[in-house]
């Protein structure tokens, strides 16, 4: 943060109040409702440290104090966007220490929550889904909030076992699950979002740079994890047997909870992991995966209208 004296001198310069007369701007400040009650609060200082204080009373005086001359945290007057002065007296010296506003601990709140939820390759969206904004209109959905609520609900003692959403496109499998990552990010529990396609892209591409054993391991030891739009990609044998199972496995043996998301129920996803390219079908390492993913997941239908198309 730039020092508060450099910014306000720069601050001061450009003020159109601050090219008055010393008179005048020593009569406004001295009939400030603000500075009466401080100096009336404090009447140990005498008249010559006030008047050789009037800059600082200036700056106390001119500023927002309950976001009163500011309409958004963007368009703040202060000297330091975002914080307001508080008054202090002590031996005869004026000191603005200087605070957020209440604005201003609303974003660093809604950042700190934010740090709770990470994505990759997730749409900005996701941060603001909540669980009040799901419709229900049919009952495979109304049944899946019900279970992911039942889940958060639990408190800070986390299921072992997180939820596997299937169902057709648009209806609203990934939405529900970032509420939920949402509403985890108010309890500080960490949650991380992978759509899945992008992960499979990005996860190979790290093998050149070596940064694939990093990754691996913090997929596996978030607090939650949500797989989004699994099966919507070819699985090759080697990320099906050495990343998704490697992850799995892990999450299983520590009773870390797993979601997923997919357009296809578990007898299908079966079939796709089962591919190995050139028509070869290792129908036991599928096996294997699902496994490790009913050990991680309950399923659940999810149906409804496509709200993409609304």
């Amino acid at each position: 943060m730039e020092p508060i004296q450099s910014t306000l001198k720069n601050w001061l310069k450009n003020n159109d109040h601050f090219q008055a007369s010393m008179k005048e701007m020593r009569d406004k400040v001295l009939s400030s409702e603000r500075v009466k009650k401080l100096l009336k609060e404090h009447p140990e200082l005498t008249e010559s440290q006030i008047e050789s204080q009037l800059m600082k009373l200036y700056e106390y005086d001119d500023q927002s104090l309950n976001c009163e001359k500011c309409k958004s945290l963007q368009s703040c007057i202060n000297v330091i966007p975002g914080y307001v002065p508080e008054a202090r007296v002590q031996s005869g010296k004026v000191k603005l220490i200087y605070h957020e506003c209440q604005r201003k601990e609303k974003e660093l709140y809604m950042q700190k929550q934010r740090s709770f939820v990470q994505s990759l390759h997730m749409p900005r969206e996701i941060h603001e889904a909540s669980f009040s904004q799901i419709k229900l209109d049919a009952y495979g959905r109304t049944e899946a909030l019900q279970k992911v609520q039942q889940f958060y609900e639990r408190g800070d003692q986390l299921p072992n076992k997180g939820l596997y959403l299937h169902g057709s496109f648009g209806v609203g499998k990934t939405y529900l699950l970032a509420a939920l990552a949402n509403e985890l990010a108010k309890k500080q529990i960490d949650t991380l979002l992978i759509f899945m396609p992008e992960f499979v892209r990005e996860m190979k591409a790290s093998i050149t740079d070596s940064t694939i054993n990093q990754k691996i391991d913090k997929f596996k030891r978030a607090s939650v994890l949500i797989f989004d739009d699994i099966g919507a990609e070819f699985l090759s044998p080697w990320f099906r047997d050495e990343v998704l199972g490697a992850i799995l496995q892990f999450r299983m043996m520590e009773r870390l909870p797993v979601f997923f998301t997919s357009n296809y129920d578990l007898n299908e996803l079966e079939k796709m992991l089962a591919k190995a390219g050139r028509g070869d079908v290792e129908e036991l390492k599928a096996a294997r995966i699902m496994e490790r993913i009913s050990q991680v997941s309950e399923p659940v239908q999810v149906t409804g209208a496509n709200h993409r198309d609304q």
